[in-house]
């Protein structure tokens, strides 16, 4: 079993958070308001693939813009190591 560290906000787990609030918002927001709402899980979903694919998320590239780090990043900065070059983060 997997387990991911829950004991501070990185930038993977913000982006699992981001999409799944896409996903459930819309879902919500379909069944309840607007068809058109059931546009948003399915960007959702093709950014997902995207990702899968190209290993490029334009949502990790926003968040890391705003100053979220990355796991790896984190890591090296508990290590003393900040910017050691360990991380591929562009």
């Amino acid at each position: 079993m997997y387990l991911a560290d829950v004991s501070r906000w990185y930038l993977e787990r913000v982006v699992w958070m981001v999409a799944g609030t896409v996903v459930l918002s819309g879902t919500v927001l379909g069944i309840f308001i607007h068809q058109y709402w059931f546009a948003l899980p399915i960007l959702a979903g093709i950014n997902m693939l995207i990702f899968s694919l190209t290993g490029f998320c334009p949502m990790a590239v926003l968040l890391h813009g705003l100053g979220v780090r990355s796991m790896c990043e984190l890591r090296d900065e508990e290590r003393g190591k900040p910017g050691s070059g360990t991380c591929t983060a562009h």
